[in-house]
């Protein structure tokens, strides 16, 4: 392999990481003007996610953040409950705070990931998920994990449900903004879940 190969591997591995830090900033909290300007920013190619970034950058273009935090509020949060659990345990299981976090905090403790001291919801929530996803792939913890590591975050805690709540955001009741997110996640978590399959990494 050469050097300009190995370059390109690392800049798709860094574009990967990127898109999924960039699911776990917008599902983490309302976005802010900050934000929302990146995302307007953004364009996309011809493929599906691109086109589903396209759409989403036009949708941030005319979003502004008072109505970002009310759509935020009644998806996740709402009165009592939002429209979505955003958790993997209650996507597996019906329920939150079983077994699929337990798992999670298991293997956190063996990669060397804490949760920050100022995130107070479970750590099996689909921005944590996405976030420690784009930290293994670049090395915030430490040595970048392989693609057989990658491959075994992704496929126990990630792959099982994250197209279903991805699918479930595309076609949320209060979804506006957060339609074309729905969509990017859920093509992008396909992309991965083949690439992984395709990569016969173990």
């Amino acid at each position: 392999m050469t050097a300009a190969e190995d370059i390109q591997i690392a800049d798709m591995d860094r574009a990967r990481a990127e898109l999924f830090n960039f699911l776990g900033a917008l599902l983490a909290g309302p976005p802010d003007e900050m934000l929302l300007t990146q995302t307007a920013g953004l364009s996309g190619d011809e493929t599906e996610l691109g086109q589903a970034i396209g759409t989403l950058a036009k949708l941030a273009r005319v979003t502004k953040p008072r109505a970002a935090q009310s759509e935020f509020n009644k998806l996740f949060i709402g009165l009592g409950r939002g429209e979505l659990l955003p958790f993997a345990s209650y996507y597996l299981t019906g329920f939150l705070n079983e077994k699929p976090l337990a798992s999670l905090r298991q293997d956190m403790t063996r990669i060397g990931m804490q949760r920050s001291e100022t995130v107070f919801e479970p750590e099996d929530s689909i921005a944590s998920l996405m976030e420690m996803m784009g930290a293994m792939i670049v090395g915030r913890f430490g040595t970048p994990a392989d693609l057989g590591a990658q491959k075994e975050f992704f496929n126990k805690h990630i792959g099982p449900w994250a197209g279903h709540f991805f699918t479930d955001l595309e076609e949320a009741k209060t979804s506006v903004f957060y339609t074309p997110v729905g969509t990017v996640g859920k093509i992008f978590m396909a992309v991965e879940a083949e690439a992984f399959r395709m990569s016969g990494a173990d």
